[in-house]
Parts: C-alpha cells; sequence; structure tokens
C-alpha cells in the first residue's frame, strides 16, 4: 500500500526547501509547525515583503550579526536560488556557527551564500567583503550590535539596510545613572523617573537617535511595524535607502538638540559620526 503523501502547513510556499526549514528547526521532522515556529516563521515572511523590493539588480546582501543566519537562508532560499546572480554574505563572530552555516549552504546547493567569522572592527576592513554593498541587514541584533551594523553599512555605502532593533540597554543606562540630577533640573525627567519608563524610553530614544544618524548621512528613512504586538514586542522595522550623498541639513543638529536634552551627552560618539 503507498503512502499518503505528506500534507505540510499551508504557510509552507511553493518550491521552499524543506530541508532547510527542518535544519533551522521551523519545520519538526514529520512537517509540522509548532506555534513557536509558525510565529518565527511568520514576522520573517512579513519582513522578507519589505526586502523583496531592495533585491533587484542584486549583487551582494550582508546580513550582520547573522547569528545562524536565519535570515540569510529564508532570503535566499525564497528569492534568490532561482537567480542567476546575487549573493548572501553572512557576518558573525562566533566561528562555531560560521561553520555549521556553511556546511548547510554546501548541503542545500546554495552556491551563493557565503559566510565570515570576523569581529565587528574586523568587519569594517576586511578584504574578504565587497568595498559597497546593495543591501545590510540586522534582525534583532541584541544590544549595540545593531549600531554596529550600522556603522558597517554607512563603511560599505549600502543602498539599503534593513534593520529589526533588539534590546538596547546603553541608553537607557545612562539616563538611570543621571535620573537624580535630571529630576532637579527639568520636568521632562519625569518621562523616565520610573525604571519601565526609563527602558521604553531608551529603546525609543534609541531608535530616534539612529534614524536621525541615518538621515545626517544622505538615507531616507522609514519606520513601521514588522508584524502585530500579539507576536513579538520587539517589532520595529527602519529601512533606510540611499538618496543622495547630501544628507539632511539639520538631522546632526536635531540629533546633538536630543542628546543635550536628555543629557546623553556622553553617547555622542555613537550616534554622531
Amino acid at each position: 500500500m503507498s503512502k499518503k503523501p505528506v500534507s505540510l502547513p499551508p504557510e509552507i510556499r511553493p518550491g521552499q526547501s524543506l530541508e532547510l526549514l527542518k535544519e533551522l528547526h521551523i519545520l519538526t521532522r514529520d512537517g509540522k509547525l509548532n506555534q513557536d515556529s509558525r510565529r518565527k516563521l511568520k514576522q520573517v515572511y512579513h519582513l522578507a515583503q519589505f526586502i523583496e523590493p531592495l533585491l533587484n539588480d542584486l549583487e551582494t546582501l550582508v546580513d550582520h550579526g547573522a547569528g545562524k543566519s536565519y535570515l540569510g537562508f529564508i532570503l535566499y532560499d525564497l528569492f534568490l536560488k532561482s537567480r542567476p546572480t546575487g549573493t548572501v554574505i553572512g557576518i558573525e563572530h562566533r566561528a562555531q556557527l560560521v561553520e555549521k552555516s556553511q556546511e548547510l549552504a554546501s548541503r542545500l546547493g546554495f552556491p551563493r551564500m557565503h559566510f565570515l567569522a570576523c569581529t565587528v572592527e574586523e568587519s569594517l576592513h576586511s578584504a574578504a567583503l565587497p568595498a559597497r554593498v546593495d543591501v545590510v541587514t540586522a534582525l534583532h541584533a541584541c544590544d549595540t550590535a545593531t549600531d554596529d551594523a550600522i556603522r558597517f553599512a554607512l563603511q560599505r555605502q549600502a543602498h539599503h539596510i534593513v534593520l529589526v532593533p533588539c534590546c538596547q540597554a546603553e541608553v537607557a543606562a545612562t539616563l538611570r545613572a543621571g535620573k537624580a540630577a535630571a529630576l532637579a533640573q527639568t520636568p521632562l525627567a519625569e518621562l523616565w523617573r520610573h525604571p519601565i519608563h526609563t527602558r521604553e524610553l531608551g529603546s525609543h530614544l534609541t531608535n530616534v537617535l539612529r534614524c536621525l544618524l541615518l538621515e545626517a548621512h544622505g538615507y531616507a528613512v522609514t519606520v513601521t511595524e514588522l508584524v502585530g504586538w500579539e507576536h513579538s514586542m520587539k517589532n520595529e522595522l527602519i529601512i533606510a535607502s540611499r538618496r543622495s550623498d547630501k544628507p539632511r541639513q539639520n538631522a546632526r543638529q536635531r540629533a546633538e538638540a536630543i542628546l543635550r536634552e536628555f543629557k546623553l551627552e556622553a553617547l555622542t560618539a555613537r550616534f554622531i559620526y
């Protein structure tokens, strides 16, 4: 008696590599999706909608702080494997993850996926990477890793930058350290008087300052929601596209004013360069 064909979940798109989805633990070995993997897949699909228009005539996409290269593999599988050109490079400082990703790409027959084990500083100057890249992505890069991706993208003159920031504690910690003095000087300090507000305001200010930095370098920036709040609390999507070498004139001045207003001058080097 012949076996009945396996019925795949409706979320799986035609032509997707089932082996890849199993390796990424999106599909179970018997071809099922659990609740967590369904959430992750929906999030990546939603992000892919925004990235796909940026892939026209793509030569190089760099996934910065790639981790297990979840995003890079999905983008290659969905959009690039059927094309004759288009390379994905995953940058990750953990050599073990890089080795595993390269082995998986070879096994899947994804010849234009490459992985580089290097630190943030090494990535800025590595001759193994193109002098210019088309797209830089950073998905849920924790703490200052999103800032590292921005610095790399600006240094490599990326045409497009796609960021889904994760937690960033640096601004909140600076607000917290100066809270007592700020409360004595300005009623605005009430915005971060309570710990939960400190964390939320720190996250919001971080992304505002990131957007101003990108605009100061000549990028048009849009900020939107990646998926609904019911799926993730870290769902802010920042897309920056290079419009000209002429920066927005007042972006730098506005960033400087925000740093002064919120007593964050110690972070000037992080957000203004």
